[in-house]
């Protein structure tokens, strides 16, 4: 009896399973076997998440580096005071955060929509 069992057990393999599925998107193929098109698409985002940054920067630099050469050129709105407060301390010392908090704020909203293009890129349809 058990070499008639042995006989009739069957192994079954499903050709989906065993083969190996690739991206029918091409260019979800170039970014997954990062050829020179996928690696051109990720150096464009690069790009533009590293232009982003600088351009924010130069923000930065020039609204809080303005101030002391502010207060330089014009003794006088040193000197100033608000709510008890010297004018510079008030500016650079507590109105400075929230102008960062702020332009932080600026950088993460605008690199996620560069990241959504990017996405919206990678799934259009090539025509």
């Amino acid at each position: 009896m058990d070499g008639d069992q042995a006989q009739r057990r069957t192994r079954v393999v499903l050709g989906e399973v065993a083969a190996r599925r690739r991206p029918t998107d091409r260019t979800h193929a170039d970014l997954a076997e990062q050829t020179p098109v996928g690696e051109a698409l990720v150096k464009g985002l690069v790009r533009a998440q590293l232009a982003l940054a600088l351009r924010l920067a130069l923000v930065v630099v020039t609204g809080l580096g303005a101030l002391p050469l502010l207060f330089a050129a014009a003794p006088g709105v040193g000197s100033m005071k608000v709510l008890g407060i010297n004018l510079p301390w008030m500016l650079l010392g507590v109105l400075s955060f929230p102008f960062l908090v702020g332009v932080g704020w600026a950088y993460v909203r605008w690199a996620e929509r560069n990241e959504q293009d990017f996405i919206a890129l990678i799934r259009k349809p090539e025509q």
